[in-house]
């Protein structure tokens, strides 16, 4: 593998990514859907709306890459659940695994969700745990790893699914849980939060990022969790929030329903298959993280 083509590589995982990337020594090309990004050096920039045909299969050729990282897909919160924007995804995503291979493409790293599990099985595991998305999102990106997989057996294809769990970190949507806690905590206002007893695998982005690389370089396929594998309590992370913050009596913390109660990723596959770990625990990530979103200049961050 040398030459790398990354989708969605200004969104929030991929401005992690390509760095990772281009720091191993490989010839990256990064598609954004607005202006050539900067951001990340060592990469060549290319524009293109992976939403037309024309455009999609122009920059798979000009690429020329051996290894695909599929990324860009439909995002924007709280939207994206249900959005009839997934299908749209869903088709544009086979047709360039497809035309990826074509092209002379030999290993695909398509990027799913924990959305894809039946969460009321609460633990997680590949090929163990019942595929039954309880949302559209979940639906189309199921069905997308799916076909990556099967269309990957018939096509002599390496392909990898990795299904990413909590994430957190900088350049996240404001709207998510941290930077929504730190937002409303610093402005000073009374804050609740409603599911403080529910557990979720949480990551950080950059650690996601990392584990997505290693994943795109080993030999493994098939469906593998991205998570930390130490699933904390939501109640637990806006406490360290209003702690870190200094402001502890404005947050109530509740118990949400019984429902979904816990969502946590077997990460047997990553560790012991893949060969990786995070580097460090989920709550001092935490602290930088909060630390990150507490700088005034972070309000300019954008949805």
């Amino acid at each position: 593998m040398t030459r790398v083509l990354v989708t969605g590589a200004g969104g929030f995982v991929g401005r992690h990514l390509t760095p990772i990337l281009a720091a191993a020594g490989l010839e990256v090309h990064a598609i954004a859907s607005g202006a050539a990004s900067t951001g990340a050096e060592g990469c060549r920039w290319h524009q293109a709306d992976l939403l037309d045909a024309g455009q999609r299969h122009a920059v798979v050729a000009a690429a020329k890459a051996d290894a695909l990282v599929h990324l860009a897909w439909y995002a924007r919160p709280p939207d994206y659940w249900q959005s009839p924007e997934n299908l749209r995804w869903l088709a544009a995503s086979v047709d360039l695994f497809s035309y990826f291979a074509q092209t002379g493409g030999a290993r695909i790293l398509g990027v799913g969700t924990c959305a894809e599990y039946d969460w009321r099985y609460g633990y997680c595991t590949e090929r163990v745990t019942p595929i039954a998305p309880a949302s559209l999102y979940g639906t189309a990106k199921a069905a997308c790893g799916s076909m990556l997989e099967s269309y990957a057996a018939q096509a002599g294809l390496s392909a990898a699914w990795g299904r990413l769990f909590f994430l957190f970190g900088p350049f996240d949507s404001p709207l998510r849980l941290v930077p929504s806690l730190v937002r409303t905590l610093r402005d000073g206002q009374p804050t609740r939060c409603t599911a403080g007893n529910h557990v979720r695998d949480f990551l950080h982005v950059a650690d996601a990022a990392s584990a997505l690389v290693a994943l795109l370089q080993s030999p493994v396929t098939g469906p593998v969790n991205i998570g930390s594998g130490i699933p904390v309590r939501i109640g637990d992370v806006a406490r360290r929030v209003a702690a870190q913050l200094g402001c502890p009596e404005r947050l109530s913390v509740e118990e949400g329903p019984a429902e979904n109660a816990f969502v946590g990723a077997n990460v047997a596959r990553l560790r012991d298959e893949v060969g990786w770990r995070p580097a460090t625990d989920t709550m001092s990530r935490l602290d930088d993280t909060i630390r990150w979103w507490h700088a005034p200049e972070r309000l300019a961050v954008k949805t």
